[in-house]
């Protein structure tokens, strides 16, 4: 019996949806929440996401190019946001002192650390038993994983880091303009759903690259969408406050000899493209990929332009 091609299509599709599996896994007390899209066969690569970024803002399309490359993506909340354990109990950080100190240049105390957020990262490969990973990480998650891959450099086959630094940000690295109001808006104030949606729309449409498209009718439903996932608006502050606790981790990133590609846009606002060059030189076997159009994100333009990039340094290493 011959089938068509719709439904040759329909029936990989179905067969790829019932390869995900999601679940938790206890991190020392802290229940992490993950999706392992598989397949199974495929080589895995642990994705780790930005500040207050969801599982689900990675976006559909780099999902289905890395599964489409014999690529098994894991993806997964970091603590405090989604649908993983929050520090609630915690409470939400100061703003005035907060900003005091971080304008004096004193030391911030956190809820956790980014080596703690990085060992959530190790418990889900621990639980999937995967012991040799690939691994991908923007923003706030590179700087996540610039400490996981230090410490576990028997762990990962190859680094694929985007958009991110080495460095602690400071007066000098901090975000500035309306960029700034916003995150500080986003991090200190109270947050109502259409204040989110609003904010949202703001911020993508300064971090996405100057020829992306956005659908704001679609972009406010996935907006609700997300907030409806998790009640959790404090999260985000609190992970600012462990990125801002951290130290510079360029000493870290000079003992990395794990394979890395460094993605970095020239126009982006949010973490300085000086500073992602910079870290591309201290890691001693890591190669730079500059994107003049790129501002912040991974959306299409960027990853029609990465894509062939990527998967051949992904392919090279595995």
């Amino acid at each position: 019996m011959r089938f068509s091609k719709q439904v040759i299509i329909l029936i990989i599709l179905i067969s790829t949806f019932l390869e995900s599996k999601e679940g938790y896994v206890d991190n020392d007390g802290v229940e992490i929440f993950y999706v392992d899209y598989g397949p199974i066969e495929n080589e895995p690569i642990l994705l780790v996401q930005g500040l207050g970024g969801q599982l689900t803002f990675w976006p559909d399309e780099l999902i289905t190019v890395l599964q489409d490359n014999g690529y098994r993506p894991i993806v997964y909340d970091n603590r405090d946001v989604g649908l993983s354990e929050d520090f609630k109990d915690y409470g939400k950080p100061n703003f005035i002192w907060n900003y005091v100190k971080f304008y004096l240049g004193l030391p911030l105390k956190s809820a956790y650390s980014l080596a703690d957020m990085g060992s959530d990262g190790i418990a889900i490969l621990n639980e999937l038993n995967i012991q040799k990973t690939h691994i991908l990480a923007q923003s706030m998650g590179g700087m996540i994983s610039q400490r996981m891959v230090a410490d576990n450099k028997n762990r990962f086959k190859s680094y694929v880091l985007i958009a991110s630094m080495a460095r602690t940000p400071d007066l000098k690295t901090a975000p500035k303009g309306e960029l700034r109001r916003l995150i500080e808006d986003r991090s200190f104030g109270n947050q109502t759903l259409d204040g989110e949606v609003e904010r949202s729309i703001k911020i993508f449409k300064i971090l996405a690259s100057p020829s992306a498209e956005i659908d704001e009718e679609k972009f406010r439903k996935e907006v609700i969408k997300n907030f409806n996932r998790s009640s959790n608006t404090e999260g985000f502050s609190r992970q600012l406050i462990a990125i801002l606790a951290d130290k510079d981790r360029y000493d870290e990133v000079q003992t990395i000899a794990t394979p890395t590609l460094v993605i970095h846009g020239k126009l982006d606002p949010l973490i300085p493209y000086e500073e992602g060059k910079k870290t591309a030189e201290l890691m001693p076997n890591s190669e730079f990929l500059s994107v003049d159009f790129m501002s912040h994100l991974i959306d299409k333009p960027v990853l029609d332009y990465i894509e062939t990039p990527m998967v051949k340094f992904l392919d090279k290493n595995s």
